[in-house]
C-alpha cells in the first residue's frame, strides 16, 4: 500500500504544469520524526551523504562550520547517513547520532539512514539522478548537493570538494542572495 502510493505521488508530482523540486520530498530525521524538505522553502539546502567511518567524515568539522556561519543566512546544511559505500554507516540511528554529537558536535539536522544510489535509493536522489543524469549519483561518502530556496539543484559537488572550498561556499553564498 505504501508502495502504492508514494508511485501515486511522484505520479501527481511529475504530471504536467507541476516542476518537482527538492520541497517536493520527505525524509525522517534521524529521532524518526517527519523531516519534509517542504519545510525548508525560502532557504538554501546543502544535502549531504555522510558515514562515520569513511576517510572524508573528518568533514562534518566543515560541514558544522558551514552550518553555524551560514543558518541565520537561511542555510540548512542536511546529513542523510548511508551505508551504501563500504559499510562505512553500519550503526543505527541512535549510535550515528551519538558518533556526530560526541566527535564532531554536529547539531545541524540529520535524517534516519538512507539508500542513495541504485533501484532502491530514496526518492530525492532518484530525483537527483533524472535532473543531472545517472553520473551525478553520490561514488561514495560525503557527495553534495546544493538546493536554492526555490527548491532548485543548483550544484553537485563530489566526496573530494571540501565543506570550505571556495567555489562551494561562493555557490552557497549565490544561494542565499536569491531569498
Amino acid at each position: 500500500m505504501i508502495r502504492r502510493t508514494v508511485l501515486l505521488v511522484l505520479f501527481l508530482l511529475s504530471a504536467p504544469g507541476h516542476a518537482m523540486t527538492a520541497f517536493d520530498f520527505n525524509f525522517d530525521s534521524i529521532d524518526g520524526q517527519p523531516l519534509p524538505m517542504a519545510g525548508f522553502k525560502g532557504k538554501a539546502v546543502l544535502v549531504v551523504n555522510t558515514a562515520s567511518q569513511c576517510g572524508f567524515t573528518p568533514q562534518y568539522t566543515g560541514l558544522q562550520a558551514l552550518w553555524a556561519k551560514y543558518r541565520d543566512k537561511g542555510l540548512v546544511v542536511l546529513g542523510v547517513p548511508s551505508n551504501d559505500f563500504g559499510g562505512q554507516e553500519p550503526g543505527k540511528e541512535d549510535d550515528i547520532k551519538k558518533f556526530c554529537e560526541v566527535n564532531f558536535d554536529v547539531d545541524f539536522p540529520l535524517t534516519a539512514k538512507q539508500v542513495v544510489v541504485g533501484g532502491k535509493a530514496h526518492p530525492f536522489y532518484k530525483w537527483v539522478a533524472s535532473e543531472l543524469g545517472e553520473g551525478a549519483a553520490p561514488r561514495w561518502n560525503f557527495h553534495k548537493y546544493l538546493i536554492d530556496p526555490q527548491g532548485n539543484l543548483v550544484g553537485a559537488y563530489p566526496s573530494q570538494v571540501r565543506p570550505d572550498s571556495p567555489q562551494l561556499v561562493r555557490e552557497i553564498e549565490d544561494a542565499l542572495a536569491k531569498r
